[in-house]
């Protein structure tokens, strides 16, 4: 699985807009690409009724949604490599599962529609579903998640990208998970401290 997950800042106004108008995610996770976001309108027109179930109107008179207005906050992507599974193990003890909010960068939160952004819908979490993750990650010491780090079971649970066991002068995996921890706690830290929620999604 390559897959490698973003997340920044979205305040709930934007969150409301893309849940009820899904194609409208491009506008935040490519806001520099309008052309993925007019393919994705495209098809969704080719859905027949669909804007007339979102908008109350039939799809001869639809006009083109507003754009989204992006805060100077929005668009300022957290990209953390391969390291984001290594992550939720350390976070959840789990290669899948674990409970909210600590499980949020493979679960929870609210699906974009059905849109594939690259491995399937983006995910938004609420302010204060954000500020839940926030305080949750808060909780825990560097020290706590260190002493989580065991790569033989890291291994055994196939957890990505499979270089646990590697010699650490070869392949500091513990160290570039904990590099990952802090963008992950950067990008939380500016969300909250904006009160924004987050978006979540796998490319």
């Amino acid at each position: 699985n390559g897959a490698e997950p973003e997340g920044y800042g979205v305040p709930d106004l934007n969150i409301a807009r893309v849940l009820a108008d899904p194609p409208l995610i491009w506008q935040l996770i490519a806001p520099d690409d309008p052309d993925v976001y007019e393919q994705a309108r495209m098809q969704a027109a080719r859905n027949p009724g669909l804007f007339q179930r979102l908008f109350g109107r039939a799809q001869s008179t639809f006009e083109m949604p507003a754009p989204l207005q992006l805060s100077p906050e929005e668009g300022i992507a957290a990209d953390l490599d391969k390291a984001w599974h290594g992550l939720h193990y350390l976070l959840t003890q789990t290669s899948s599962g674990g409970k909210p909010p600590l499980n949020f960068l493979v679960a929870g939160g609210h699906e974009v529609g059905d849109l594939d952004v690259g491995y399937g819908p983006a995910r938004v979490f609420t302010a204060e579903e954000t500020l839940s993750i926030h305080d949750a990650l808060g909780g825990l010491s560097d020290e706590a998640l260190r002493t989580r780090f065991d790569p033989a079971a890291m291994s055994r649970a196939e957890i990505y990208p499979g270089i646990w066991s590697e010699p650490p002068e070869e392949d500091d995996a513990l160290g570039y998970l904990m590099g990952g921890l802090d963008t992950l706690r950067g990008v939380l830290a500016t969300a909250t401290g904006a009160h924004l929620g987050l978006v979540v999604y796998l490319s």
